[in-house]
Protein backbone atom coordinates (compact mmCIF):
# COMPACT_ATOMS: atom_id res chain seq x y z
CA UNK A 1 0.00 0.00 0.00
CA UNK A 2 1.39 3.39 -0.96
CA UNK A 3 1.07 6.39 1.37
CA UNK A 4 1.85 9.92 0.17
CA UNK A 5 4.51 12.20 1.64
CA UNK A 6 4.69 15.99 1.09
CA UNK A 7 8.31 16.10 -0.10
CA UNK A 8 10.52 15.28 -3.08
CA UNK A 9 10.43 11.60 -2.11
CA UNK A 10 6.66 11.64 -2.39
CA UNK A 11 5.60 8.26 -1.01
CA UNK A 12 6.36 5.36 1.26
CA UNK A 13 5.23 1.80 0.72
CA UNK A 14 3.65 0.34 3.85
CA UNK A 15 2.71 -3.31 4.10
CA UNK A 16 -0.02 -5.31 5.83
CA UNK A 17 0.42 -9.07 6.23
CA UNK A 18 -2.58 -11.19 7.21
CA UNK A 19 -2.08 -12.27 10.82
CA UNK A 20 -4.90 -14.44 12.14
CA UNK A 21 -8.05 -12.32 12.34
CA UNK A 22 -6.16 -9.10 11.71
CA UNK A 23 -3.11 -7.55 10.10
CA UNK A 24 0.53 -7.13 11.00
CA UNK A 25 1.55 -3.70 9.71
CA UNK A 26 5.10 -3.01 8.55
CA UNK A 27 6.01 0.69 8.62
CA UNK A 28 3.50 3.48 8.97
CA UNK A 29 4.18 6.80 7.22
CA UNK A 30 4.53 10.28 8.70
CA UNK A 31 2.42 11.43 11.63
CA UNK A 32 0.56 14.10 9.71
CA UNK A 33 -3.15 14.55 9.13
CA UNK A 34 -3.09 13.51 5.48
CA UNK A 35 -1.41 10.22 6.34
CA UNK A 36 -3.96 9.48 9.05
CA UNK A 37 -6.72 10.07 6.51
CA UNK A 38 -5.06 7.62 4.12
CA UNK A 39 -4.80 5.04 6.89
CA UNK A 40 -8.50 5.43 7.67
CA UNK A 41 -9.25 4.57 4.03
CA UNK A 42 -6.85 1.62 4.08
CA UNK A 43 -8.25 0.25 7.33
CA UNK A 44 -11.83 0.48 6.11
CA UNK A 45 -11.06 -0.62 2.54
CA UNK A 46 -8.31 -3.10 1.63
CA UNK A 47 -7.91 -4.19 5.27
CA UNK A 48 -11.64 -4.85 5.58
CA UNK A 49 -12.08 -3.21 8.96
CA UNK A 50 -10.01 -5.92 10.66
CA UNK A 51 -7.73 -4.86 13.52
CA UNK A 52 -4.00 -4.28 13.50
CA UNK A 53 -2.44 -7.09 15.53
CA UNK A 54 1.08 -5.65 15.74
CA UNK A 55 3.15 -2.83 14.32
CA UNK A 56 6.61 -3.68 12.99
CA UNK A 57 9.02 -0.88 12.05
CA UNK A 58 12.06 -1.53 9.88
CA UNK A 59 13.77 1.52 11.38
CA UNK A 60 13.18 4.78 13.19
CA UNK A 61 13.06 7.38 10.43
CA UNK A 62 9.85 9.44 10.59
CA UNK A 63 8.37 8.11 7.36
CA UNK A 64 8.60 4.60 8.79
CA UNK A 65 7.83 5.09 12.49
CA UNK A 66 5.71 8.25 12.33
CA UNK A 67 2.28 6.75 12.99
CA UNK A 68 3.48 3.66 14.88
CA UNK A 69 2.42 5.05 18.25
CA UNK A 70 -0.98 6.09 16.89
CA UNK A 71 -1.66 2.64 15.45
CA UNK A 72 -0.38 0.87 18.58
CA UNK A 73 -2.62 2.94 20.83
CA UNK A 74 -5.67 2.64 18.61
CA UNK A 75 -5.51 -1.15 18.38
CA UNK A 76 -3.66 -1.92 21.62
CA UNK A 77 -1.06 -3.54 19.40
CA UNK A 78 2.57 -4.15 20.36
CA UNK A 79 5.42 -2.28 18.70
CA UNK A 80 8.14 -4.54 17.29
CA UNK A 81 11.56 -3.24 16.21
CA UNK A 82 15.26 -3.50 16.96
CA UNK A 83 16.67 -2.04 20.15
CA UNK A 84 18.91 0.62 18.63
CA UNK A 85 16.10 1.89 16.42
CA UNK A 86 13.65 2.11 19.33
CA UNK A 87 16.12 3.76 21.71
CA UNK A 88 17.29 6.24 19.07
CA UNK A 89 13.70 7.20 18.29
CA UNK A 90 12.95 7.74 21.98
CA UNK A 91 16.08 9.92 22.27
CA UNK A 92 15.08 12.05 19.29
CA UNK A 93 11.54 12.43 20.60
CA UNK A 94 13.00 13.69 23.89
CA UNK A 95 14.80 16.42 21.91
CA UNK A 96 11.50 17.74 20.55
CA UNK A 97 11.10 21.38 21.48
CA UNK A 98 14.51 21.55 23.15
CA UNK A 99 17.21 24.09 22.23
CA UNK A 100 19.94 22.92 19.91
CA UNK A 101 23.14 21.85 21.70
CA UNK A 102 26.28 23.87 21.10
CA UNK A 103 28.03 20.69 19.98
CA UNK A 104 25.59 20.56 17.07
CA UNK A 105 26.37 24.13 16.07
CA UNK A 106 30.09 23.37 16.32
CA UNK A 107 29.63 20.28 14.13
CA UNK A 108 28.03 22.26 11.31
CA UNK A 109 30.44 25.16 11.72
CA UNK A 110 33.30 22.67 11.29
CA UNK A 111 31.62 21.47 8.08
CA UNK A 112 31.66 25.00 6.67
CA UNK A 113 28.19 26.33 7.43
CA UNK A 114 27.88 30.09 7.83
CA UNK A 115 26.21 31.68 10.84
CA UNK A 116 22.92 32.15 8.99
CA UNK A 117 22.76 28.44 8.21
CA UNK A 118 23.63 27.59 11.82
CA UNK A 119 20.84 29.89 13.00
CA UNK A 120 18.44 27.91 10.81
CA UNK A 121 19.72 24.67 12.36
CA UNK A 122 19.02 26.08 15.83
CA UNK A 123 15.50 27.06 14.78
CA UNK A 124 14.70 23.69 13.23
CA UNK A 125 16.32 21.48 15.87
CA UNK A 126 14.06 19.05 17.69
CA UNK A 127 11.42 18.68 14.98
CA UNK A 128 11.49 14.89 14.96
CA UNK A 129 8.39 14.82 17.14
CA UNK A 130 6.44 16.95 14.67
CA UNK A 131 6.30 13.97 12.30
CA UNK A 132 6.34 11.13 14.86
CA UNK A 133 3.51 10.32 17.25
CA UNK A 134 4.46 9.43 20.85
CA UNK A 135 5.82 5.91 21.01
CA UNK A 136 4.69 3.21 23.42
CA UNK A 137 6.73 3.11 26.62
CA UNK A 138 7.63 -0.52 25.91
CA UNK A 139 8.32 -2.59 22.81
CA UNK A 140 9.21 -6.09 21.65
CA UNK A 141 12.80 -6.40 20.52
CA UNK A 142 13.91 -8.19 17.36
CA UNK A 143 17.51 -8.88 16.43
CA UNK A 144 19.62 -10.51 13.72
CA UNK A 145 18.43 -13.99 12.71
CA UNK A 146 15.27 -13.91 14.85
CA UNK A 147 12.17 -15.52 13.36
CA UNK A 148 8.81 -13.79 13.47
CA UNK A 149 5.71 -15.90 12.96
CA UNK A 150 3.14 -13.84 11.07
CA UNK A 151 -0.01 -15.59 9.96
CA UNK A 152 1.60 -18.95 10.59
CA UNK A 153 4.59 -18.27 8.32
CA UNK A 154 8.15 -17.55 9.37
CA UNK A 155 9.97 -14.31 8.60
CA UNK A 156 13.71 -14.12 9.28
CA UNK A 157 15.18 -10.86 10.58
CA UNK A 158 18.21 -9.59 8.64
CA UNK A 159 19.94 -6.51 10.02
CA UNK A 160 21.64 -3.76 8.04
CA UNK A 161 23.61 -0.76 9.28
CA UNK A 162 24.64 2.61 7.90
CA UNK A 163 21.37 4.17 6.77
CA UNK A 164 20.11 3.81 10.33
CA UNK A 165 21.59 2.14 13.42
CA UNK A 166 19.96 -1.33 13.25
CA UNK A 167 17.65 -1.55 10.26
CA UNK A 168 15.55 -4.74 10.07
CA UNK A 169 14.64 -6.51 6.84
CA UNK A 170 12.09 -9.33 7.05
CA UNK A 171 12.69 -12.36 4.83
CA UNK A 172 10.05 -15.02 4.19
CA UNK A 173 12.35 -17.80 3.13
CA UNK A 174 9.71 -20.33 2.09
CA UNK A 175 8.76 -18.30 -0.98
CA UNK A 176 11.63 -15.82 -1.31
CA UNK A 177 9.93 -12.54 -0.35
CA UNK A 178 11.82 -9.86 1.57
CA UNK A 179 10.44 -6.67 3.08
CA UNK A 180 13.54 -4.63 2.38
CA UNK A 181 12.73 -1.28 4.00
CA UNK A 182 15.32 1.27 2.92
CA UNK A 183 18.13 -1.29 2.79
CA UNK A 184 17.60 -2.32 -0.86
CA UNK A 185 15.81 0.33 -2.93
CA UNK A 186 15.31 -0.17 -6.68
CA UNK A 187 16.18 3.29 -8.04
CA UNK A 188 17.66 5.54 -5.37
CA UNK A 189 20.42 5.09 -2.81
CA UNK A 190 19.49 5.54 0.84
CA UNK A 191 21.03 8.47 2.68
CA UNK A 192 24.09 7.48 4.71
CA UNK A 193 25.01 10.31 7.05
CA UNK A 194 27.10 11.36 10.02
CA UNK A 195 25.18 13.39 12.62
CA UNK A 196 26.39 15.66 15.44
CA UNK A 197 25.69 13.01 18.08
CA UNK A 198 28.56 10.86 16.71
CA UNK A 199 30.76 13.11 14.64
CA UNK A 200 33.51 10.55 14.03
CA UNK A 201 31.20 7.69 13.02
CA UNK A 202 31.82 5.64 9.88
CA UNK A 203 28.30 4.82 8.67
CA UNK A 204 29.49 4.42 5.08
CA UNK A 205 31.81 1.62 6.17
CA UNK A 206 28.87 0.02 8.00
CA UNK A 207 26.62 0.47 4.96
CA UNK A 208 29.05 -1.05 2.47
CA UNK A 209 29.76 -3.99 4.80
CA UNK A 210 26.01 -4.59 5.19
CA UNK A 211 25.44 -4.55 1.44
CA UNK A 212 28.29 -7.00 0.88
CA UNK A 213 26.97 -9.30 3.61
CA UNK A 214 23.46 -9.26 2.17
CA UNK A 215 24.80 -10.67 -1.07
CA UNK A 216 25.83 -13.74 0.95
CA UNK A 217 22.49 -13.93 2.81
CA UNK A 218 19.83 -13.25 0.17
CA UNK A 219 19.46 -15.28 -3.04
CA UNK A 220 19.60 -13.15 -6.16
CA UNK A 221 16.07 -14.09 -7.23
CA UNK A 222 14.21 -12.96 -4.10
CA UNK A 223 11.26 -10.64 -4.59
CA UNK A 224 12.18 -7.37 -2.88
CA UNK A 225 9.32 -5.29 -1.48
CA UNK A 226 11.00 -1.92 -0.86
CA UNK A 227 9.87 1.09 1.13
CA UNK A 228 10.13 3.38 -1.91
CA UNK A 229 9.64 2.51 -5.56
CA UNK A 230 8.40 -0.67 -7.19
CA UNK A 231 8.90 -4.30 -6.20
CA UNK A 232 11.74 -5.98 -8.07
CA UNK A 233 13.95 -9.02 -8.47
CA UNK A 234 17.70 -9.13 -8.96
CA UNK A 235 18.88 -8.32 -5.44
CA UNK A 236 22.56 -9.01 -6.14
CA UNK A 237 22.59 -6.77 -9.20
CA UNK A 238 21.05 -3.95 -7.21
CA UNK A 239 23.34 -4.46 -4.21
CA UNK A 240 26.34 -4.38 -6.55
CA UNK A 241 25.05 -1.16 -8.12
CA UNK A 242 24.64 0.48 -4.71
CA UNK A 243 28.17 -0.50 -3.70
CA UNK A 244 29.61 0.61 -7.03
CA UNK A 245 27.85 3.98 -6.79
CA UNK A 246 29.60 4.82 -3.54
CA UNK A 247 33.01 3.76 -4.83
CA UNK A 248 32.55 5.93 -7.92
CA UNK A 249 31.59 8.83 -5.63
CA UNK A 250 34.71 8.20 -3.53
CA UNK A 251 36.88 8.44 -6.64
CA UNK A 252 35.30 11.80 -7.50
CA UNK A 253 35.79 12.92 -3.92
CA UNK A 254 39.46 11.92 -3.96
CA UNK A 255 40.02 14.07 -7.03
CA UNK A 256 38.22 16.97 -5.36
CA UNK A 257 40.47 16.70 -2.29
CA UNK A 258 43.70 17.31 -4.16
CA UNK A 259 43.28 20.78 -2.65
CA UNK A 260 42.05 21.27 0.94
CA UNK A 261 38.27 21.55 1.12
CA UNK A 262 35.51 21.78 3.71
CA UNK A 263 32.64 19.30 3.80
CA UNK A 264 30.34 21.81 2.09
CA UNK A 265 32.88 22.30 -0.70
CA UNK A 266 32.63 18.68 -1.84
CA UNK A 267 28.88 18.76 -2.58
CA UNK A 268 29.49 19.02 -6.37
CA UNK A 269 31.67 15.89 -6.25
CA UNK A 270 28.94 13.86 -4.56
CA UNK A 271 25.58 15.24 -5.70
CA UNK A 272 24.21 15.79 -9.18
CA UNK A 273 21.89 18.64 -8.14
CA UNK A 274 22.57 21.87 -6.23
CA UNK A 275 22.09 21.53 -2.47
CA UNK A 276 19.46 23.88 -1.03
CA UNK A 277 18.63 24.74 2.55
CA UNK A 278 15.98 22.03 2.80
CA UNK A 279 18.48 19.20 2.29
CA UNK A 280 21.67 20.87 3.51
CA UNK A 281 21.76 18.83 6.73
CA UNK A 282 21.44 15.50 4.92
CA UNK A 283 23.95 16.52 2.24
CA UNK A 284 26.43 17.61 4.88
CA UNK A 285 25.97 14.38 6.80
CA UNK A 286 26.46 12.29 3.67
CA UNK A 287 29.55 14.26 2.68
CA UNK A 288 31.10 13.74 6.11
CA UNK A 289 30.22 10.03 5.93
CA UNK A 290 32.34 9.73 2.78
CA UNK A 291 35.11 11.88 4.27
CA UNK A 292 35.19 9.88 7.50
CA UNK A 293 35.37 6.66 5.47
CA UNK A 294 38.40 8.00 3.60
CA UNK A 295 39.93 9.18 6.88
CA UNK A 296 39.55 5.73 8.44
CA UNK A 297 41.24 4.11 5.43
CA UNK A 298 44.08 6.63 5.48
CA UNK A 299 43.00 8.12 2.16
CA UNK A 300 42.39 11.60 3.59
CA UNK A 301 43.49 13.80 6.48
CA UNK A 302 41.52 16.40 8.42
CA UNK A 303 42.89 19.59 9.92
CA UNK A 304 40.90 22.08 12.00
CA UNK A 305 41.75 25.76 11.67
CA UNK A 306 41.60 28.49 14.31
CA UNK A 307 37.94 29.19 13.48
CA UNK A 308 36.91 25.61 14.19
CA UNK A 309 36.51 24.68 10.51
CA UNK A 310 37.68 21.29 9.26
CA UNK A 311 39.74 21.15 6.07
CA UNK A 312 40.11 17.83 4.30
CA UNK A 313 42.69 16.76 1.74
CA UNK A 314 43.64 13.57 -0.03
CA UNK A 315 46.72 11.55 0.91
CA UNK A 316 46.77 9.58 -2.34
CA UNK A 317 48.67 12.07 -4.53
CA UNK A 318 46.16 11.82 -7.31
CA UNK A 319 45.68 8.06 -7.12
CA UNK A 320 42.12 6.82 -7.04
CA UNK A 321 40.35 6.02 -3.78
CA UNK A 322 39.07 2.53 -3.02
Amino acid sequence: MRVAMPMQLDHINVYAVRDGDGWAVIDCGLAINGTKDEWELLLAGPMGGDPVTRVICTHMHPDHIGLAGWLCERFEAPLIMTRLEYVTARMLLADTGQPAPESGADFYRAAGWDEGQIARYRKEFGRFGMAVSPLPSSYQRIREDDRLSIGGRQWRVVIGEGHSPEHACLWRQDDGVVLGGDQILPKISSNVSVWPTEADADPLGDWLASLERMKTVFPDDILVLPSHGEVFRGAHTRLDALIRGHHVALKRLERSLREPRRAVDVFPALFARPVGDGVRGMATGESIAHLNYMLRLGLAVRERDADGVDWWRSTTNGEEAA
